[in-house]
């Protein structure tokens, strides 16, 4: 949720209200909570396929849920990360 309110303001995606909608939204969905365990599962990550913490931590978070996909543009585009494919939306 971090990580879409910042992205989502810093390039200007949508307006105030759509984010807090978006928020209230994605609230519903399933959370991993930021304890040792994930960060150190995003450093590890981080290391293991020289990328940047913040973006390992999301998919270490999306391995946790078990989800499949993850959806980035920041990441090779159909490289598997541990247990998850980062899939670039925009292409």
């Amino acid at each position: 949720m971090a990580e879409f309110v910042n992205v989502a303001s810093r390039k200007q995606l949508v307006g105030d209200g759509s984010i807090d909608r978006w928020l209230i939204f994605l609230g519903t969905c399933p959370l991993v909570p930021v304890d040792e365990a994930y960060v150190r599962a995003g450093h590890a990550m981080a290391r293991r396929y020289q990328i940047n913490y913040y973006d390992a931590a999301l998919l270490a978070a999306a391995e946790r849920l078990g989800a499949p996909v993850f959806y980035t543009e920041d990441l090779n585009h159909n490289q598997i990360y541990g247990s998850v494919r980062a899939v670039n939306p925009f292409l």
